[in-house]
């Protein structure tokens, strides 16, 4: 993230766009092939060029920045500013971070897997599986299907905007290590009424994704991190990748962040106490795993056909406009076109401290992963679309299509 200090009354956790009026915080085949270009590191003036470009987003204010871009011609890495301000240590291609709403891509997976499998429909309501839980207020889990959580037009609102811990710098400080249960955090948001019908507009919501993971737990009995860690972490061999429950550190080497919280003096956040994002943001990974994730997600080696296709069926997300021209968003993933033609999927994501993006082509081959830490709860403007012109670039000099 940069260092920006600008906020947004909706709450971290994907994006906030400080222009718009974006309602965000912000078993399969073959698993354990390599990802696309995986053995080879290319060098040249292709891979100067991604250092200009992660250059260029570090001088809008970030402190660090990691960027990794993979096609069949190679791995080309590049890192700017720091990882950590008190010892001035350089960015490593292999640190780990937060990923935060890229978190709902493997939530998703693993729902479509569920759903693969007979276990449950896109179109069971949240009643059906979550008894009780979506009511008040004029919610009603009856109205609302699981297609409508995972592409967020349920129109549930979002309990980040209601959840000063990861928006207000005190909240943090007092609250930046207490466990939060999902039935704790779905009612934060079942105390207000929701802002629209199932089914009408999409508007981004947290807590549409803090219900997939109750919905995971209570299809298979277990939780949505022993269920993403066994279905795709530890078959694609992610090894950098944790789900973590409520463990507020990072293990190993890894970026710092740091966050203003909207005021003029950024704080270290890297500590924080994940179940207060949960299923909707609260992984670990870096540029190198989540390169092989989501090429496997697009080759299919994680999803059937049509559970795949689903995933890829998106709903215009016109919110997103500022920052990505013709939005769409799918089961977990987001759809952007490309300015040399055809367009790309994945996810973005923002928590304090920490701002992941990345893009993938359709068939897998061609991967852009980019972090930038700093100013996590409000991205600058001109951070995200720094972040967005290098994704573009590179996908559209590796013929991305």
């Amino acid at each position: 993230m940069s260092t920006a200090t600008r906020t947004h009354p909706r709450g971290p956790l994907f994006h906030r766009l400080v222009t718009t009026a974006l309602a965000t915080a912000l078993a399969g085949l073959g698993l354990m092939t390599p990802a696309a270009g995986a053995a080879t590191t290319a060098t040249g003036p292709a891979t100067d060029t991604l250092r200009q470009q992660a250059d260029a987003v570090q001088r809008t204010g970030t402190v660090g920045v990691l960027a990794r871009s993979t096609s069949p011609q190679g791995v080309r890495h590049a890192t700017a500013g720091v990882s950590d301000r008190r010892t001035g240590r350089a960015p490593h291609p292999d640190d780990k971070f937060r990923i935060a709403s890229a978190t709902k891509t493997f939530v998703s997976t693993v729902v479509l897997q569920l759903a693969g499998e007979g276990r449950l429909s896109l179109d069971d309501t949240v009643e059906d599986l979550l008894p009780g839980v979506v009511s008040g207020n004029g919610n009603d889990g009856s109205r609302i299907t699981v297609r409508q959580l995972l592409n967020h037009t349920s129109g549930l609102f979002n309990y980040t905007a209601d959840f000063p811990v990861l928006s207000d710098a005190a909240a943090f400080r007092a609250g930046r290590f207490d466990t939060w249960t999902d039935t704790r955090l779905v009612a934060l948001a079942m105390r207000h009424a929701p802002n629209s019908a199932p089914g009408t507009r999409w508007e981004y919501s947290n807590t549409n994704y803090t219900l997939a993971g109750m919905i995971i737990e209570r299809t298979t009995g277990r939780s949505w991190q022993h269920e993403v860690t066994r279905r795709v972490i530890r078959p694609l061999g992610l090894r950098d990748t944790y789900a973590p429950v409520t463990h507020p550190g990072i293990p190993g080497r890894h970026m710092k962040g740091y966050s203003a919280f909207g005021g003029s003096t950024p704080i270290d956040v890297t500590l924080f106490n994940p179940s207060g994002a949960g299923a909707a943001g609260g992984m670990i990974s870096t540029t190198g795993d989540l390169t092989r994730f989501y090429s496997a997600l697009m080759k299919g080696r994680l999803l059937g056909p049509a559970q795949l296709a689903e995933m890829k069926r998106t709903v215009r997300a016109a919110e997103l406009d500022d920052v990505w021209p013709g939005a769409r968003y799918g089961l977990g993933l987001m759809r952007v076109d490309l300015t040399c033609g055809g367009g790309y999927y994945g996810h973005a994501g923002d928590i304090p401290g920490y701002m992941t993006r990345d893009g993938v082509s359709e068939d897998g081959r061609h991967v852009v992963v980019v972090e930038a830490t700093g100013d996590g709860s409000a991205p600058d403007l001109g951070t995200m679309r720094a972040v967005n012109t290098l994704i573009d670039q590179q996908l559209c000099a590796t013929g991305r299509r």
